[in-house]
């Protein structure tokens, strides 16, 4: 797998862009940069949190929005990904903490995140699964 811990060279531009795109998002999770998350989230979006909650993309942009959902802290410890064709999936362990509906947490969390390319829109989330890790 590409983008892992040492690899300094993705093995194509798409799995660069992808890796940039995977940064970005988490850029914007500690940003609670809402228009940035619209950018990159599809608007077919399907996210299965940690709690087993079925959420779409306009549920995280009012979480965001809200301030229902805070991130303070988003440490990536690993990231790995796969391209094929104009699919592509990340694979992001990390810490994370924040507020959510005003409770605190802190964990260690994997995200796998299925992305889709366009080349209008570059890549774009289409699915997300978030497990504790």
């Amino acid at each position: 797998m590409a983008g892992q811990e040492g690899d300094t060279v993705p093995d194509s531009e798409l799995e660069a862009a992808l890796l940039g795109a995977e940064r970005r998002l988490q850029a914007a999770q500690r940003a609670g940069d809402v228009a940035a998350l619209d950018e990159l989230l599809s608007d077919q979006l399907v996210a299965v949190g940690p709690d087993g909650g079925r959420y779409g993309k306009q549920d995280d942009l009012v979480a965001y929005h809200s301030g229902t959902s805070v991130i303070d802290e988003l440490v990536e410890e690993q990231v790995e990904l796969l391209v094929e064709g104009t699919t592509g999936v990340t694979f992001f362990v990390g810490r994370v903490a924040g507020t959510f509906n005003g409770s605190a947490f802190a964990a260690r969390l994997r995200y796998t995140r299925t992305w889709v390319y366009d080349a209008d829109d570059g890549w774009r989330v289409l699915a997300a699964l978030i497990t504790p890790a």
